[in-house]
């Protein structure tokens, strides 16, 4: 398999807060380089220096400091910087990009778990956005045990984990029907197996995909 049979690539990992699904998008980056695939491994909110700034605003403090609608727009704000700055041009230049989340967090965090926003999110998702992955990844974690392992990070990036058990559930359930409603796109992970595993388990899923889409 060449690189360019298999050139830009669009891959983003969804999940809730704990899941893991950082550490999975680090090594299937890593593996796929291993692969010999020219890869761009990035993250939501941020990936390019103005969204950088824009993380900090969303990530850090007090749950209630933003309404949702104020996070619908600054976290569009900080996408359409990552997509101008990084995730177009590695794309346009043949590259694998994998995103630590994406619009679907948005679509899940407020449009169903913080407020019934979907249309909102939908409307400026199309009119400023207007692009998917080609392929996502949710890993799926029991929401106790996920919110568990966040808290215990301490990163300083824990606001939404702060807002507690029953908003994990509810992120859960909504990342869920996500996927159920888009089958083509998604894989859905079981995150409660051993780190590994569920690394192997991916690699397989994008190799397949791969093999079938890009060929």
């Amino acid at each position: 398999m060449t690189q360019s049979a298999h050139a830009g690539v669009f891959v983003s990992f969804e999940g809730i807060d704990g899941s893991g699904k950082s550490t999975q998008a680090r090594v299937l980056a890593e593996r796929l380089r291993t692969l010999g695939h020219d890869v761009v491994l990035t993250r939501e909110p941020g990936g390019a220096a103005g969204a950088e700034d824009i993380r900090r605003l969303l990530v850090e403090g007090d749950p209630d400091r933003w309404s949702p609608e104020t996070e619908i727009l600054l976290f569009n704000a900080a996408r359409r910087d990552h997509l101008e700055k990084t995730i177009k041009p590695a794309l346009a230049s043949g590259q694998i990009v994998i995103s630590d989340r994406f619009a679907d967090s948005t679509r899940v965090y407020q449009g169903a778990a913080r407020a019934s926003l979907r249309p909102l999110v939908e409307t400026l998702h199309d009119l400023v956005i207007g692009v998917d992955p080609e392929l996502t990844f949710l890993i799926d974690m029991d929401p106790d045990a996920a919110l568990a392992r966040g808290l215990a990070r301490q990163s300083g990036e824990d606001r939404f984990e702060e807002l507690g058990a029953g908003f994990q559930t509810r992120l859960r359930a909504g990342f869920l029907a996500l996927a159920q409603a888009n089958p083509a796109r998604f894989r859905v992970i079981d995150g409660a197996h051993p780190p590994e595993h569920v690394a192997d388990q991916i690699e397989t899923e994008m190799r397949n995909w791969l093999r079938i889409n890009k060929a």
